[in-house]
């Protein structure tokens, strides 16, 4: 993912928002996926599923 498009807002603005123990708790490669990833792995869904919000 060294190839980084640009950061879309939205999403900046969401990981912006997060407690500062959830931030922590991504590593590099996770926070790289919430940012750029059209698709996430299952394992970043679950770590943030409280804070995702279901159609």
């Amino acid at each position: 993912m060294k190839d980084k498009k640009k950061i879309d807002k939205e999403r900046q603005m969401s990981y912006d928002s997060l407690p500062p123990s959830i931030k922590e708790s991504l590593t590099e490669e996770e926070k790289e996926i919430f940012l750029y990833a059209e698709v996430w792995p299952d394992s970043l869904f679950e770590k943030l599923d409280e804070f995702i919000v279901k159609d």
